[in-house]
């Protein structure tokens, strides 16, 4: 598993609390619904490739 560096995020009450209640809604942590929402937005830009595809270009 790669390292974790932690980070203070500032964000309004009203959306940490739809952030909560989403995650919760999926049984994750706060932080881990944060991460999965990042992944998924990264994924989606074409900015984060997973390991499998680093692993395929590397071969390459």
């Amino acid at each position: 598993m790669s390292e974790k560096k932690p980070f203070v995020l500032r964000i309004d009450q009203e959306k940490l609390k739809a952030l909560e209640k989403w995650a919760s809604d999926e049984f994750r942590s706060t932080n881990g619904q944060i991460e999965y929402i990042l992944d998924q937005a990264l994924k989606k830009a074409g900015r984060w490739k997973s390991k499998s595809e680093n692993i395929k270009t590397e071969e390459l």
